[in-house]
């Protein structure tokens, strides 16, 4: 084991330049929402000199906070080969100065993290934070010194991709919010493979992290990363459905078989993980919940004001689900997006990680597996009418695209049925709630991001409501 100290930068001057960096990036949670960004440092762990992990906390608009981590590389001497991951200058213009980089783009900061995990080290810093590296029993090896490359095109963590051409490549996901806690990310995808499952990426290690907490509180612990097979040669199933649809190609066998793999992962996760009957106290919360949730939905888009009683109503056949329905881990964010097609492995789910901005007491309880279920069928509509915004309704296009997307939908409950042995439109009212709270969150994404896709939601609403009437 390996123990790494020492760092010059003051953390004060470090949370002046991340104010001015941080929400610019595509993992900070709080764009837009007025507050003025002030990062408060809570913590720090030293890879080596000029390397840190910083943690830093940021209030919202509304007063909540949220928790970073925030990897960075310091120089005495500005190098241009990072110039694209500057993040500021601390300390003075002379010999004390120091240039500050995001830490993920430094080659030499990446070594030091990687051999945390392939060593099992540890890093401290001065306060107390220490991150710890977690191999994975029986797990692939790890070569820190192979070359890495920050992964593009992700949203809410920071992916780096190690030998990617080697024989053992792995992808190592640092979590950008953290929380006291195990990340279900990290639990979920580990107790599958433990399983047997096939699935899921079969994990390599991890890291640990241990913090003062944010209230002044003691000491707390969580997860900071999470390494694991890099499947080359894999694409994501989000690309391969949009692929079909454009070149006018059905996809239901593979939708099928999607729903057969999305089947085994619940099967498995029903038999190693917590479950609890649904009872009736429980539905009854969860139609309260999606009541609220279209209150919130119809005070967003007000496009939603003449559909709110029928949804209303809708939701609250939650109530009057069948006897003997289970609550068990779920993916928490399921879609085309979350799955990869690998050509020795087939369908492959990825990053369990769910909302994360959720508790993580909510990601990790128990939940109805078809919600994961409606996610997909939302999915795989989406999928179908991404060539068609901005046509006009009675284009030929829009009608194949609803074709499409309900061929889909077929194939993929017949494949998830055939594993269960429960079709889920045998509880087409749990279903088409579910599917609706989706389009309605969807509905107020798109209004607030992309005022041009309203359409495709609300396509899915009219649709779901005279069903609901019927």
């Amino acid at each position: 084991m390996s123990t790494r100290h020492g760092t010059d930068a003051d953390p004060a001057e470090l949370a002046g330049v991340l104010a001015a960096w941080m929400p610019h990036q595509r993992w900070f949670a709080a764009k837009g929402d007025g507050a003025p960004v002030v990062p408060r440092p809570v913590g720090r762990a030293v890879l080596g000199p000029g390397m840190t992990v910083e943690l830093v906390e940021v209030a919202s608009a509304d007063g909540t906070t949220t928790l970073y981590q925030v990897p960075l590389s310091l120089r005495a001497v500005e190098d241009p080969a990072l110039a694209a991951a500057l993040v500021g200058r601390v300390g003075s213009d002379g010999p004390d100065g120091r240039w500050v980089y995001d830490g993920l783009r430094d080659p030499a900061l990446v070594r030091a993290w990687l051999r945390l995990l392939a060593d099992g080290g540890t890093a401290t810093g001065a306060d107390g934070t220490v991150v710890h590296g977690v191999r994975q029993p029986g797990g692939a090896p790890l070569d820190p010194d192979a070359p890495a490359k920050v992964l593009a095109g992700e949203q809410s963590n920071t992916s780096v991709v190690v030998d990617a051409g080697g024989p053992a490549p792995a992808i190592v996901k640092l979590f950008r919010v953290l929380a006291p806690g195990e990340n279900p990310d990290v639990v979920v995808q580990s107790a599958l493979a433990v399983a047997g499952c096939e699935r899921v990426p079969r994990p390599v290690g991890r890291l640990e992290g241990t913090w003062w907490a944010t209230d002044g509180g003691a000491p707390v612990h969580g997860h900071l990363a999470f390494a694991s097979e890099f499947l080359a040669g894999s694409e994501d199933a989000w690309r391969v459905a949009c692929r079909a649809v454009d070149a006018g190609a059905g996809f239901e066998a593979q939708a099928r078989a999607l729903g057969g793999g999305t089947a085994e992962v619940h099967t498995t996760l029903a038999e190693v993980l917590p479950t609890r009957p649904a009872t009736p106290e429980l539905l009854a919360g969860l139609a309260d919940g999606l009541r609220a949730r279209v209150d919130w939905a119809v005070a967003q888009a007000p496009e939603l004001a003449p559909h709110a009683d029928a949804a209303r109503a809708a939701v609250d056949g939650v109530r009057q689900a069948r006897a003997g329905l289970v609550l068990q881990q779920v993916h928490g964010d399921y879609h085309l997006g979350q799955v990869l097609h690998s050509p020795a492995r087939g369908w492959v789910l990825l990053d369990f990680e769910g909302e994360p901005l959720r508790p993580l007491a909510e990601r990790l309880a128990p939940d109805l597996a078809l919600r994961d279920v409606a996610g997909m069928l939302r999915s795989f509509d989406y999928a179908a009418r991404h060539a068609t915004v901005g046509l006009p309704p009675d284009d030929p296009r829009v009608a194949a695209a609803t074709a499409w997307a309900e061929g889909c939908r077929t194939a993929f409950l017949e494949g998830y049925g055939a594993v269960t042995g429960h079709d889920p439109r045998e509880d087409a009212a749990l279903l088409l709630a579910l599917e609706l709270d989706k389009a309605l969150y969807e509905v107020v994404y798109e209004t607030r991001n992309r005022p041009g896709w309203v359409a495709v939601p609300m396509h899915a609403v009219n649709r779901l409501l005279p069903l609901h009437l019927g």
